[in-house]
């Protein structure tokens, strides 16, 4: 397997016995995957083809048998989304009203939020210093698009739902290679399902910032330093948590060159096309605003200041206990809390007990770690501290892992499942009639 020490042996014997997360044979599998037949047509010209040729072919039939797999999920999901989002005009309409309400209804029902952000940004740039709380890609991508959509907002949607299928596909394949088939198909189902993935599919660039760090993890895998370095180059210039990317690169690459100082190679450096995003935008952020860290400064328009990570859960569950059981302020933290909570076991669980990952996989450990951390460092200063975290959670995907390992199990499977998707549907329905979720 590249990206594995030579000589290196197994770890935690519990995780082979007890979960799905098998890795005692990571080398077979990455052999079958080279070994994979060659179809007759490439077979045939095999005299004038080189191996790189070959190797490509073989590469894109297994993206295409990722995308096969996947996208019966994505279909079924998106189905779901539709029946929903039809559905909850009833709520607009009242009973037995004589009133009808135009199609253009169904669409507008998922302009909420940050999608009008985005959309003003594509729109008329930065045109304010509080709006480079959101970073520059996808607005751009939705001024792109839109000169073919003549709509910002569509753009957005056909951004999202392209970006999040791909990003489905290469979440199957980096968990496939790296795991086991098995594995990666509930991993891609639970994190399609997760209570508020229905983001996926919204005008927002959760979609597209989980592509790119996915796609950062995936060549990072594969000792791809550059093409690993650019994707997460696109994740900070996305997100400003793209620079989570960097501790787990920096450690892969280490691994993967046996932490010996005189095997590195100039593409060392490429580690630093992960905070190259972010520094982009301050330099657009000073000569626009003045101001290098305007982006993190306008944290302060949403009543958000810098704490640290344990502030936000404890401000939730001191508000919880101080509020009446059904009233807004406590129903919604204990949403946002359960969701955090339950995200932080996993990420627990994916360094202590029978689902743990072995060494040669701490890079994901390291990333769901940071990702956490950083995805909490600025809670509200108001009665729903840890409003929009339950969204961040999605960037967690190591810990969709660690729960399709637990899934494994008929019982907690179904539990998922059912969870899930009934949060999933009452938090979606929550965001198309116009009540604040996030």
């Amino acid at each position: 397997m590249r990206g594995s020490s030579p000589g290196a042996q197994p770890h935690n014997i519990g995780v082979y016995m007890h979960s799905s997360i098998d890795l005692s044979e990571d080398t077979e599998k990455r052999k079958a995957i080279a070994d994979e037949p060659v179809p007759p047509a490439i077979t045939a010209a095999s005299t004038l083809t080189t191996p790189t040729t070959l190797a490509t072919a073989a590469g894109q039939r297994q993206w295409f048998a990722a995308l096969r797999q996947v996208f019966p999920i994505f279909l079924a999901t998106h189905l779901a989304f539709l029946i929903l989002t039809y559905c909850a005009a009833l709520f607009t309409l009242g009973n037995f009203s004589y009133r009808s309400l135009g199609l253009n209804t169904l669409l507008n029902a998922w302009f909420r939020w940050d999608s009008g952000h985005f959309t003003a940004i594509a729109t008329n740039g930065y045109d304010a210093a509080w709006r480079t709380a959101f970073f520059p890609t996808f607005p751009l991508l939705e001024h792109l698009i839109s000169f073919l959509t003549h709509d910002p907002f569509v753009a957005g949607l056909i951004i999202s739902n392209g970006a999040g299928l791909l990003m489905l596909a290469v979440l199957y394949r980096l968990v496939q290679e790296d795991f086991d088939a098995d594995l990666a198909w509930r991993t891609t189902l639970y994190l399609a399902i997760f209570p508020t993935a229905f983001f996926f599919a919204a005008a927002y660039n959760e979609s597209i910032f989980l592509l790119f760090t996915l796609l950062a993890f995936y060549y990072m895998r594969r000792g791809n330093w550059w093409l690993s370095a650019s994707c997460g180059l696109l994740a900070s210039l996305t997100r400003s948590a793209g620079i989570c990317l960097l501790l787990p690169f920096c450690y892969e690459y280490l691994r993967q060159h046996d932490f010996t100082l005189n095997k590195l190679r100039f593409h060392a450096l490429s580690c630093l096309g992960i905070p190259a995003g972010i520094g982009l935008f301050a330099l657009y952020c000073y000569y626009r605003f003045h101001d290098l860290l305007a982006f993190s400064h306008a944290q302060a328009v949403w009543n958000r200041s810098m704490h640290g990570p344990w502030h936000g859960l404890i401000d939730s569950a001191v508000i919880i206990l101080h509020r009446d059981v059904l009233s807004f302020d406590s129903m919604h933290n204990v949403l946002d809390l359960s969701l955090c909570l339950l995200v932080l076991a996993l990420v627990m669980l994916a360094f202590v007990g029978p689902w743990k990952f072995p060494r040669q996989y701490l890079a994901y450990g390291f990333y769901a770690i940071l990702i956490y951390l950083f995805s909490l460092i600025f809670p509200t200063n108001g009665s729903v501290p840890l409003g929009a975290f339950s969204r961040y959670m999605l960037e967690v995907f190591p810990a969709f892992i660690v729960l399709a390992a637990i899934g494994k199990q008929q019982q907690w499977n179904l539990y998922i499942l059912m969870l899930s998707v009934s949060l999933l549907s009452f938090m979606l329905l929550q965001f198309l009639t116009g009540h604040w979720i996030i």
